[in-house]
Order: C-alpha cells, then sequence, then structure tokens
C-alpha cells in the first residue's frame, strides 16, 4: 500500500502552485496587511482596482398606464399593495430628479463662483502689478533725478572753476585802481 507521500506525489500536478496555510484575519489592520502580502507576492501583476459605482437610476415612468387605480374603498387588498408600489416608485423617481436639479443648479453656482473668483483674482493682480510698475517708475525717476542733479553740481564745479578762471583773468586784464609806490 502507498503511504500518503506517495499518493500527494502521484496526484499533485507538475505546474501547481504550493498550497498555503489559510490565514483569518482578526483586525481591519492584519486584513490590509495580508491584502498588501498577497498583492506585492508578484509584483508584476496589475492590482485590481474597482470600477466607480454606477449612480442609481429610477426606473422610467410608463408611458402608458393600462390599470388606473388607487386607494379607493372597493379595491381588494392585492390592488391596493401594487398601488402602493406604484406610488412609492414614483416618489422614489421624483426625489431623484430633484436631486438631480438641486445637484446641477449647485454645479452651475460653483462654475460661476470660481468665474467670479477668477475674475476678482485677475483685477487684484493687475492692481498690484500697476501699483508695482508705479513704483518702479518712481524708483527709476529718483534714480534719474539723482544723475542728473550729480552731473550738474559736478558741471557746476567745473563750470564754477572756469568761471573763476575768467574772472582772474579779466582780473589781470583791468586797470589796476591803485598804483603802488605812488601817493
Amino acid at each position: 500500500m502507498a503511504t500518503t507521500k506517495e499518493k500527494d506525489k502521484r496526484t499533485a500536478k507538475p505546474g501547481a502552485k504550493e498550497s498555503q496555510p489559510l490565514i483569518i484575519a482578526k483586525t481591519p489592520a492584519e486584513e490590509q496587511r495580508l491584502k498588501l502580502e498577497r498583492l506585492m507576492r508578484n509584483p508584476d501583476k496589475p492590482a485590481p482596482i474597482p470600477e466607480r459605482p454606477k449612480e442609481w437610476n429610477p426606473r422610467a415612468p410608463p408611458e402608458f398606464v393600462r390599470d388606473v387605480m388607487g386607494s379607493s374603498a372597493g379595491a381588494g387588498s392585492g390592488e391596493f399593495h401594487v398601488y402602493r408600489h406604484l406610488r412609492r416608485r414614483e416618489y422614489q423617481r421624483q426625489d431623484f430628479l430633484d436631486k438631480m436639479t438641486d445637484k446641477q443648479k449647485k454645479d452651475l453656482d460653483y462654475i460661476d463662483k470660481i468665474e467670479v473668483n477668477k475674475l476678482e483674482a485677475d483685477d487684484r493682480t493687475a492692481k498690484r502689478r500697476k501699483k508695482r510698475e508705479k513704483l518702479k517708475l518712481k524708483k527709476l525717476m529718483a534714480k534719474k533725478a539723482k544723475l542728473d542733479a550729480n552731473k550738474q553740481d559736478s558741471e557746476e564745479s567745473s563750470s564754477s572753476q572756469d568761471d573763476d578762471q575768467e574772472r582772474e583773468a579779466e582780473d589781470d586784464a583791468e586797470m589796476p585802481s591803485f598804483v603802488m609806490g605812488k601817493r
């Protein structure tokens, strides 16, 4: 009779994966750790990313209602339940439509608010840019005025030296108002 090891060898397929012990997660952190370990065993394999669930849509209202009924007296109990379900479904549909219109209104309000904020930001930016340019121009004008003042001072000092030299030359050319040695 064959031992259990020999049976396992015979029944095991050559390309089969090794069975791993079953580990039951006791905490959410441990569950997350186990999922990460399973993902990291084969990093080349793409990770499953679930699709975003589609938004719930109510069933479209019937185009033509054949059994017009109400909750009036004389209707059987079965008819009342059918009416009740139709009424509930219609209320759900109306609530859904109200929520959708509210959502669309909020989206439009949000878009308008973004545009207003953008315009206000552009206005503030333009105002600040104008102020910066004004300050820059003011500094430039002050610098030019200072250079002009320095130029004028240097010209005045050189022209005052020229004037002093001219005056001396004129003084030499003038007739002396007194003669030394004569009374």
